[in-house]
């Protein structure tokens, strides 16, 4: 079996109860070894409870949770291969970086070889590290997150993301089996995470161990992993490639809350998918008849001055608002009582008629219950 299909982490119908309130519910997922996986979803969603659950800081009302093949349900954070970055770091504000990387190494014990028992057997001598090898080894993840300069400087003094690197070189300095991030940015300004963002990923490239990432940032989530697990009210809604997710979500939950979505009432029919008086050609088969859900992102719509005659394939509209974002018009459509949201080039007046074009297959989703 290739390393990259085996299964780091499986979460076996894990449920957290606090109280009355489910944070999560009957849960079961499966991380890749040495994948960047992130759980995605808003704040409520059960996805940092799960992260404190798979790390140990929780121990979870029923189901299992295995790590490397062990079964690590009731085992305390100390003795399972994670290590963890907080999303507001819990660096020491009296120690310099070097002495925050050092002092997870100040606690940890190495085999050094094995006792023979009077009784039979033997036990597992262990060893503290040396002052040396914690220096050598904290100066090693410094330099690794590129901050081998502020070693001797006093955290405080430090900004926010090098805070948060010398977070990470606390966390890799360890040598955990997987790196487990909690909103490690949401602190930061936007060109900052920007620059942490490209940092993570070159981080993971280097250290080939698994990241587990929890964000409800779309965009932060689809630019740095390679599976995103949409969660919604303690479950997984979706788990995919970021592609995936965006192109070909499973419901509308997940359409919407990945990014703006024109999702609209639809009807199977030969050749396509009938929805706003024409029929447009979609992505999977359907039963003749069948009511469904069609989503249009608004980047695949074109908006065309309302010219000539329509050839049955374009829908006819009038501006409502118009809308500058620099590199395009958030631009939405009132289209028979039916409001449609497109991406423009150009930004036209409120009440301006115009035509609207499907570009591609549209993505068709089970209907749900409304």
């Amino acid at each position: 079996m290739d390393a990259k299909d085996i299964n780091i982490i499986e979460l076996d119908n894990v449920t957290k109860s606090f109280g009355e309130v489910n944070a999560v519910v009957g849960l079961s997922l499966c991380v890749r070894k040495g994948g960047f996986v992130t759980l995605l979803g808003p704040s409520g969603c059960g996805k940092t409870t799960l992260l404190r659950l798979i790390a140990g800081f929780e121990q979870p009302t029923s189901g299992r949770i295995i790590i490397e093949g062990e079964d690590v349900t009731s085992a305390p954070p100390d003795k399972r291969p994670t290590s963890t970055v907080f999303q507001k770091y819990a660096l020491f504000p009296h120690l310099t970086a070097r002495d925050n990387v050092a002092f997870g190494l100040k606690l940890l014990k190495l085999p050094c070889g094995e006792k023979k028992l009077a009784g039979g057997g033997t036990k597992t001598l262990y060893r503290k590290l040396t002052k040396e090898e914690i220096r050598e080894r904290a100066e090693r993840a410094l330099s690794v997150v590129g901050l081998t300069d502020c070693a001797d400087r006093n955290v405080t003094t430090l900004s926010g993301g090098q805070q948060q690197r010398v977070a990470i070189a606390r966390s890799i300095v360890l040598e955990p089996k997987v790196l487990l991030l909690d909103e490690p940015m949401s602190a930061l300004d936007l060109n900052m995470r920007k620059e942490m963002q490209e940092e993570l990923k070159r981080l993971h490239s280097r250290l080939g161990i698994t990241f587990l990432f929890v964000t409800h940032d779309c965009e932060e989530a689809f630019s740095m992993s390679d599976t995103v697990a949409v969660m919604k009210e303690g479950a997984v809604v979706q788990v995919g490639s970021p592609e995936e997710i965006y192109n070909k979500p499973c419901n509308e939950f997940v359409a919407r809350f990945v990014g703006a979505a024109n999702v609209l009432g639809g009807r199977a029919a030969e050749g396509g998918v009938e929805c706003l008086g024409i029929t447009l050609p979609c992505d999977n088969e359907l039963s003749a008849g069948e009511e469904v859900d069609v989503l249009i992102r608004p980047e695949r719509i074109a908006v065309c001055d309302a010219d000539g005659s329509a050839d049955g394939k374009e829908v006819r509209g009038k501006i409502v608002t118009s809308v500058f974002k620099g590199t395009y018009f958030d631009t939405t459509v009132e289209c028979g009582g039916v409001s449609i949201v497109a991406r423009s080039d150009t930004g036209r007046t409120a009440g301006t008629e115009v035509k609207l074009t499907v570009q591609g297959d549209v993505h068709v989703m089970r209907r749900e219950a409304r």
